[in-house]
């Protein structure tokens, strides 16, 4: 579904990433983990559009994506939920997740598609109408996965979703990517919170100093002394 190949990133004369490959099947939850500064938001922003490999290639079902606008990037079916989440705190919860429903397609099911997020989280359908920036930091964490399921994506990009949320709310975060990946979504998961991450995917790949040191099934690797001793600290 998604084949990332031996992409270079740069920031100005700065290398970020180099060499890295990823590949991503249909209804797959990948993590990629790794220290802080290893390049794990460079990675997932480069899939996104948002930045520009300087070589290498970017394929969804073999359509090279590289180097189009962030709009088509939309189109052909990502869609991320950004570090920070990066609401509108002044719109309405309903609002900002109308701005998930971009392109043409998704705009033509946005009704559909808005009931079926309010499904997964009954807490926005009841919060519809409130501004997004007064809600709790779960809460808006909710509002900011399901603006991009609004875009009904087929790759759903995710930076670090369950950071500074409270235990409870990380478990509805995590039983919500399981469910969206049961739908044929697939997911690349950023997240520091890596016991949670390796159990809900099904393979992983290991990001250090802008470099896959190591790839494999989830299982595998949460139980590698090398992961563990990097990224765990055990």
């Amino acid at each position: 579904m998604l084949r990332v190949t031996d992409i270079d990133v740069f920031y100005g004369d700065a290398q970020a990433l180099w060499s890295v490959s990823v590949e991503v099947g249909e209804g797959e939850v990948v993590s990629v983990v790794g220290p802080n500064g290893a390049g794990k938001s460079t990675l997932v922003n480069s899939i996104a559009g948002i930045l520009r490999p300087r070589s290498g290639s970017i394929e969804i079902d073999g359509v090279d994506i590289t180097r189009v606008p962030t709009h088509r990037t939309c189109r052909a079916g990502v869609a991320i939920v950004p570090e920070g989440r990066r609401l509108f705190p002044a719109m309405s919860v309903r609002d900002n997740l109308d701005l998930g429903a971009y392109h043409k397609e998704a705009r033509a099911k946005r009704e559909e598609t808005l009931e079926w997020v309010f499904s997964l989280f009954p807490k926005l359908a009841d919060r519809a109408n409130q501004v997004a920036g007064s809600m709790s930091g779960g809460e808006q964490q909710m509002a900011a996965i399901g603006r991009a399921l609004m875009a009904r994506p087929r790759l759903l990009l995710m930076d670090e979703p369950s950071l500074g949320l409270a235990p409870v709310i990380v478990d509805e975060v995590f039983d919500v990517i399981r469910t969206v990946c049961s739908g044929g979504v697939s997911v690349v998961l950023v997240e520091q919170n890596v016991h949670r991450a390796l159990e809900i995917s099904d393979r992983a790949y290991l990001l250090t100093e802008g470099r896959i040191t190591m790839s494999g099934p989830a299982a595998e690797l949460a139980n590698d002394p090398t992961l563990r001793s990097l990224v765990l600290g055990v």
